[in-house]
């Protein structure tokens, strides 16, 4: 991939981001909005057909600026979803230390006590740690006779090496 077109990707992230942000910061204004009707005009009922209409008016702009900018672009919604910067990785915006936000991307699970075998951080090993474990897997496959003494001795050569 090119400079440029990597440059090009990371700014659609960022105005990504950025168009999320806003969002939150709408449905902000939203939560002050109703909070006022309510206080200030005794309830919403005497104005829930402006709301619906606001709400529906939104949400088909929306709609159609998410339409028009993925016929621009030449993509399906799909292709428009899809971001190889984003694979695999959730994205969390938030807003006001959590009290608004949302989540977009796989669940992430959190390790439970006890989970054996769960390697939250990757990191890159030592060659000898390598060495010594490897070992240690082999001298239990011998200890449990899953494996005869000369393969024992053959993985282990190899392994030295």
């Amino acid at each position: 991939m090119t400079k440029q077109a990597e440059n090009k990707q990371k700014e659609g992230l960022f105005k990504s981001v950025m168009l999320a942000y806003f969002v939150l910061i709408l449905h902000v204004f939203l939560m002050v909005g109703l909070g006022l009707l309510v206080i200030f005009f005794r309830g919403i009922i005497q104005y829930m057909l402006w709301i619906f209409l606001a709400g529906s008016a939104a949400i088909i702009g929306s709609g159609y600026y998410f339409y028009k900018r993925m016929k621009a672009e030449g993509k399906t919604v799909k292709q428009m979803l899809e971001t190889p910067l984003l694979s695999g990785r959730p994205v969390e915006v938030s807003l006001l230390g959590g009290l608004a936000s949302f989540r977009v991307g796989p669940p992430t699970r959190n390790p439970e006590l006890g989970m054996e075998g769960y390697q939250s951080v990757h990191q890159i090993e030592d060659p000898e740690t390598i060495r010594i474990r490897e070992i240690t897997e082999l001298a239990k496959l011998l200890e449990n006779n899953l494996i005869t003494r000369e393969e024992y001795n053959k993985a282990k050569k190899q392994i030295l090496k």
